[in-house]
């Protein structure tokens, strides 16, 4: 008893020094307390928009695809004081020049991203209808902008739309990568031969930190495109997330650097890919031979349609990895009986575990970085930073290559139980905000699941067969002793 008391004494003073050293001091705290405002997606109003008055909406319908999203922009805003002054108390009511927080997953012409400009702007000018935002793309908290790349390789007999892309804010912070510490598995694995399809909005092959490793992919939006270019950016990020080497100096690099990028595009503007692109993107990935299908955030899973084609897709084998609802959903299951498919539920936090959306209670499986994310831009592959549960998808469909390289005999479905049972707890595991907690890479690869559940079983069942040597030779003391006494007595007696 002294020893156990011993032991647990230790192993207190150990984690009270962890947390010693784990609290911020010094600049850090400093840095941490002084933080500016957060990124984030943001519109400013114009006078008009295509010769009507701006509404929240027209607002909502243009960059989240409905309408009906316009209450999520009033909560975001409402209360919060304009550069001139006022607030919005009233969704029908806008002014020129207000600066309007959109949700992460808004994208569309004159969707900027970056700390909010501090001070009165000029009052934008109406724009003619059809005429294009005269406006900057992009906010950058510093001097140097975030990457552009202007006109994507067109398909093939056809001219492809021009766009500028605007993955995020050129300020980065590496913590994601950091805390993943995915670099302590590649003895093992880097994820070669294992091949990850993105679904979202294709990814620029032209990323030197991605270099050999895109296919052409598919543009499900054109029906005979190709996906290995990029105009808005989000595909690109998610592609580096997963596989971005090191060729770059202090670039991010990817969860599986050897693994083979298969590019789905179902969006190539703003709002929610239509049910019939989403769902023809997920047959594409899984019959050009994906074993891993990350799926952006622009696809709805809740859709018939989406649904239909993620139950096929959970009877070939193929790790879907998606972001946790926002709203109640029925989770798609297998249309066969058997097919060791598995769809596992992603959501994202920050450095400090919050969580980068609203997520349903109870439907987030494991969390992953997903807030603040340093990745790769378009055009260049210039290293920038991103908020939304895309990126955390990423991240665990990089994890799920490691595995899948490393352990080829496992199906989708053990895979998706290893990336549950090696993740670090976030408070009771599972919890109803966090799931099984934050994935652990590294774990999940060099520590053999069944192998550690056998040994705790034998270490279990030893401890319970030492019990009963050390009950059973008491029981023999014990009756020894009786006896003893009993002789002694008669001894006496005689």
């Amino acid at each position: 008893m002294l020893a156990k008391r011993s032991i647990l004494a230790r192993l207190l003073a150990v984690a009270m020094a962890g947390c010693v050293l784990m609290t911020p001091t010094g600049p850090a705290a400093a840095r941490a307390a002084n933080d500016p405002q957060p990124y984030v997606k943001y519109y400013v109003v114009a006078a008009q928009y295509q010769g009507q008055p701006e509404s929240l909406t027209a607002i909502a319908r243009r960059f989240l695809g409905s309408g009906d999203r316009s209450a999520e922009i009033y909560h975001l805003n409402t209360g919060r004081v304009q550069p001139d002054g006022s607030r919005l108390t009233d969704p029908g009511s806008l002014k020129a020049g207000w600066q309007l927080v959109l949700p992460w997953d808004a994208a569309g012409e004159g969707v900027k991203y970056g700390q909010l400009p501090t001070g009165k702007r000029p009052t934008p000018s109406a724009r003619p209808s059809g005429a294009a935002d005269p406006t900057p793309k992009a906010v950058s908290p510093s001097p140097s902008p975030s990457p552009t790349r202007t006109g994507g390789s067109p398909r093939p007999g056809a001219t492809g739309p021009k766009c500028t892309a605007t993955t995020g804010s050129s300020s980065r912070s590496d913590w994601a990568q950091l805390r993943m510490a995915a670099d302590s598995a590649w003895t093992l694995t880097r994820g070669n031969g294992v091949k990850v399809a993105v679904v979202d909005t294709g990814v620029d092959a032209s990323v030197q930190q991605l270099s050999g490793r895109v296919a052409v992919g598919a543009d499900v939006t054109v029906g005979n495109g190709r996906g290995d270019t990029d105009c808005l950016g989000s595909g690109t990020a998610m592609a580096g997330i997963i596989a971005g080497d090191s060729s770059v100096d202090g670039s991010p690099v990817g969860i599986a650097p050897d693994a083979t990028i298969l590019p789905v595009r179902v969006v190539r503007g703003s709002g929610a890919a239509r049910a019939a692109d989403a769902a023809n993107a997920i047959e594409v990935a899984v019959s050009a031979g994906a074993s891993v299908v990350a799926v952006g955030s622009h696809v709805d899973l809740g859709d018939p349609a989406v649904a239909s084609s993620v139950a096929t897709a959970l009877d070939h084998d193929v790790l879907l990895v998606a972001g946790a609802p926002t709203r109640a959903v029925t989770p798609p299951s297998p249309a066969g009986r058997s097919g060791g498919g598995a769809l596992l539920f992603t959501g994202g936090v920050g450095a400090g575990d919050q969580l980068a959306e609203q997520y349903v209670e109870g439907a987030v499986e494991v969390v992953a970085p997903g807030v603040d994310v340093a990745s790769l831009g378009v055009g260049g592959g210039k290293a920038v930073s991103n908020t939304g549960t895309e990126f955390a998808v990423a991240f665990v469909a990089g994890q799920a290559a490691l595995i899948r390289a490393a352990q080829p005999d496992l199906t989708a479905a053990q895979v998706k139980e290893r990336i549950r049972s090696t993740a670090d707890a976030i408070g009771t595991a599972p919890d109803a905000r966090y799931g099984s907690g934050m994935i652990n890479p590294a774990a999940s690869v060099s520590v053999a699941v069944d192998d550690r559940n056998q040994v705790a079983s034998q270490q279990q069942g030893n401890n319970g067969a030492a019990l009963a040597v050390i009950l059973g030779i008491a029981l023999l003391c014990g009756v020894a002793v009786v006896f003893g006494l009993r002789l002694r007595r008669r001894r006496y007696a005689g």
